[in-house]
């Protein structure tokens, strides 16, 4: 049972804060009560704005009391609300001999004043109730109770926001047996917390939250929970310390991961840090996470409501046979990718490099797309990044995941879109080839990054691109489908419909110059037909007449350009 002390206890007076009552009038209620000189009197006024309170005594508690009556008087008055209370002065820990006791106990028939840091390890074997914290500053003053401030260190450490699932694994893996954990209210949406700023007490104490989690897309059946911000309070051979995760966040940049571990310095301290930090960026360097998977940077929205600074592509695995390629172009692939891929660790011994370019051109609707699937689908352990021309701007950091994921491989899509003529660029265009050219050429040569590069116009390529050995390695055609292959596609796109040979042949013959895009769209064109005309019980040759119309003569050359059949009507 806690008690106060008898009367005789030396007693102060506490000056709280109140927004409503003038500083003048605090002033001169301290000079003229209290009897401070106008330096003390000003020094009290600031110590009441930082901490919310002042105190002035001690005082014997007679003394105390006829204060306290007379500046209620002077504040009733005058009309304020100024609040001034009456406490008694705790005396040393009577366990430990620390200069302030803060809780007294009954102990039997005597009352024992008690420090913080005795007070908890009284009452950590006990029942497990657990203190509440309104604030950080309290939850860190009650952890590192009879240590001084000055006398505990932190250190940062920031890993890439796209990295956190990673993160977020090691860190329960490491601080999972913490004392205690918290979540903290970040009022200000570009605000970084830091353990400073944790310490601030007052008005600009950082309030204690429920725990923060958000749903990562990782490409597995479930998304990964991961902390938005915490705050853990660990204890290790006796050594007390704190860790606190929370965003970096910058304008327009994609947030960090910020960790920061505050201890009592010293070795001990230094060491325990040097062993949390390593164990991170370890887990960080495995990138167990997205190892092997198809992935493109992606701060779009999420329809599902989870977060994703890393897209998982789930595409299905391609078949060779699905590859419609004329053989020998499907062998020079083979060759040149995956071939070339099994026979790295041959190549590293007498010092060949194992980095390789690749350029894959042709016309458009050709199945490039489709081509890179089949190599994505059939590089065991490769990660395969996908970006866009539009994202060529995020360059450095998806080669800094290539190089942190290796064996990667690196697919650039419609590259002439950034990487033609010189004379036709502007100053944009022209600095984002610069940065692809700096990054072709920065790789080691023992780098196991595999470039691919699609384009629709090789002729409109950068010579700094395309005519420079080391950069692209190997050009490799994709071209309009032959007859042969356009009966592959056929059977392919309409596998569900019902096609006899006859029809199979006529419409390859007919569909000459047209790409695999046309033939897609040729065949739900004529499910359409069949449907309309029979319920989809047979294709007829005039079902290939009214298609083949509409899609190369009625609607024009736009048309049939959009289509991919230019060829076609240019050959007709």
């Amino acid at each position: 049972m806690n008690s106060m002390r008898g009367e005789t206890q030396p007693t102060q007076l506490v000056i709280h804060s109140d927004e409503d009552t003038p500083d003048q009038f605090v002033m001169d209620l301290l000079r003229q009560v209290f009897g401070k000189s106008e330096r003390e009197a000003a020094a009290l006024i600031t110590q009441i704005e930082q901490k919310e309170k002042g105190v002035c005594g001690p005082y014997p508690q007679p003394v105390a009391e006829a204060l306290l009556k007379s500046a209620q008087k002077s504040i009733t008055l005058a009309g304020h609300k100024q609040q001034v209370t009456l406490e008694a002065i705790k005396t040393p820990c009577e366990l430990c001999g620390k200069p302030e006791g803060q809780t007294d106990v009954r102990i039997g028939n005597r009352t024992i004043s008690l420090c913080n840091e005795c007070m908890r390890a009284a009452d950590e074997p006990a029942s497990g109730q657990e203190e509440n914290f309104e604030f950080a500053c309290d939850v860190l003053d009650w952890h590192f109770a009879g240590t001084a401030r000055s006398k505990l260190v932190t250190t940062i450490r920031q890993f890439p926001g796209h990295m956190r699932v990673d993160v977020q694994a090691a860190i329960d893996r490491l601080f999972g047996k913490a004392i205690r954990l918290f979540g903290l209210n970040e009022e200000q949406r570009y605000e970084t917390l830091s353990i400073s700023r944790l310490l601030k007490s007052g008005r600009y104490a950082v309030a204690i939250a429920p725990l923060q989690y958000s749903d990562v897309d990782v490409g597995e059946k479930s998304p990964v929970k991961c902390l938005d911000n915490g705050l853990w309070l660990c204890k290790q051979d006796g050594l007390r310390y704190t860790v606190l995760l929370c965003a970096h966040r910058e304008y327009s940049r994609e947030p960090g991961i910020r960790i920061e571990i505050l201890v009592p310095s010293g070795t001990a301290g230094a060491a325990l840090v040097q062993q949390c930090f390593s164990e991170l960026e370890e887990a960080v360097q495995a990138a167990r996470t997205y190892r092997g998977k198809i992935l493109s940077l992606d701060a779009d929205s999420d329809y599902r409501g989870r977060s994703r600074g890393i897209t998982v592509h789930r595409l299905p695995e391609v078949a060779r046979n699905d590859v419609i390629l004329p053989e020998q172009t499907l062998r020079l692939l083979d060759r040149n990718v995956l071939t070339f891929v099994g026979t790295r660790d041959q190549l590293r011994r007498p010092g060949q490099s194992t980095r390789k370019g690749i350029l894959l051109y042709g016309p458009p609707g050709t199945g490039k797309t489709h081509t890179i699937r089949y190599l994505a689908t059939h590089l065991p352990g490769h990660t395969t990044l996908i970006i866009t021309a539009e994202q060529i701007g995020l360059l450095g950091a998806y080669m800094s995941l290539a190089r942190l994921l290796q064996p990667s491989m690196v697919v650039i899509e419609d590259v002439d879109l950034i990487a033609r003529d010189r004379d036709d660029m502007g100053p944009c265009e022209e600095s984002m080839l610069n940065k692809l050219l700096n990054e072709m050429d920065g790789l080691k040569e023992d780098a196991d990054i595999l470039f691919v590069l699609t384009t629709n116009r090789p002729e409109d390529l950068e010579g700094a691109l395309a005519g420079r050995p080391g950069r692209i390695d190997q050009a490799i055609e994709v071209p309009l489908p032959d007859e042969q292959g356009r009966g592959k596609l056929i059977r392919l796109y309409g596998k569900g419909l019902p096609l006899d040979d006859a029809v199979i042949t006529e419409a390859a013959r007919r569909s000459e110059g047209t790409s695999c895009a046309f033939i897609k769209e040729l065949m739900r064109r004529l499910a359409q037909a069949s449907l309309a005309r029979d319920g989809g019980n047979s294709v007829t040759s005039a079902d290939i007449d009214e298609a083949l119309d509409d899609m190369l003569f009625s609607g024009g050359r736009l048309n049939a350009q959009l289509l991919g059949g230019a060829q076609a009507m240019a050959a007709g």
